[in-house]
């Protein structure tokens, strides 16, 4: 497993929070029947993961440690869930037999892994014939915003550096494709879609979020440590964050790759 670059931190997880079926697997709806087997590779804090399970028959939720699963689980028991089974594994080794799920669902969890190609494998193996592998990933090289901010061009430049040194591909949106072919798909559709952050509302969630993250979060302690910038580079960052997100002008598009493969 590569690291991942992210960490857990508040800062993080207020972002990971929001994530919905409909702001991140939309592409997916048509496949969630209500007698479906789901594993959910990476289920972070669980709130797609949860909304899955109010779909279909069963879902199992995965992370790479206890630590990482718990939040997931947290969520389940606080809104009643029971029809969700939590495993910790390694995407590039999963432990469930082959043919075993409907569904094989990952979000941005390719970006991270050591050997995404190994990983989509797997989690073609483990899909019954018929069934589909679905993964959507950010591309960080075609994020896009306004007003032209030099900081936020070496915020980027130093997540992207993070995110390498940690054995991970932050531009993996335009590469699911690829992945998912030379894993052996054969019947890919790949699509893409975005966030935006355009009102006042959303851009002080957005940029407040990255202004603390900067400076707060495991990417924080990567950049620090590995000398890839200072204490006051990443204040100056931070800074910025909360000057775009107060500008008027102030507009943010994240693009992601999406690929649904039928097994």
């Amino acid at each position: 497993m590569a690291t991942y670059t992210h960490g857990h931190h508040e800062s993080v997880l207020r972002s990971h929070n929001t994530r919905t079926i409909a702001n991140s697997a939309a592409y997916l709806v048509e496949h969630l029947t209500p007698d479906a087997t789901l594993l959910d590779v990476g289920a972070g804090p669980g709130t797609i993961t949860v909304e899955f399970a109010e779909r279909v028959a069963r879902v199992t939720a995965t992370e790479i440690n206890e630590d990482a699963l718990a939040l997931s689980q947290r969520l389940a028991a606080e809104r009643g869930i029971r029809n969700i089974d939590f495993s910790v594994q390694d995407v590039h080794a999963l432990s469930f037999a082959d043919d075993t799920f409907d569904v094989v669902h990952t979000h941005q969890v390719l970006q991270h892994v050591a050997d995404p190609v190994q990983a989509l494998r797997e989690m073609r193996r483990v899909t019954k014939p018929g069934g589909v592998v679905a993964a959507r990933d950010a591309d960080y090289s075609g994020f896009i915003w306004f007003p032209v901010l030099p900081e936020l061009d070496e915020w980027l430049r130093l997540y992207k550096v993070a995110a390498r040194a940690n054995g991970g591909e932050p531009d993996a949106g335009r590469r699911l494709l690829s992945w998912a072919r030379a894993a052996g798909f054969t019947e890919i559709t790949a699509t893409a879609s975005t966030w935006c952050y355009a009102d006042p509302e959303q851009r002080e969630w957005w940029g407040g979020m990255w202004a603390d993250r900067i400076l707060e979060s495991a990417l924080t302690r990567q950049l620090l440590e590995g000398g890839y910038a200072t204490q006051d580079e990443l204040q100056r960052i931070s800074d910025t964050w909360r000057t775009w997100a107060a500008s008027d002008d102030g507009w943010y598009l994240v693009p992601h790759g999406e690929i649904l493969c039928r097994v």
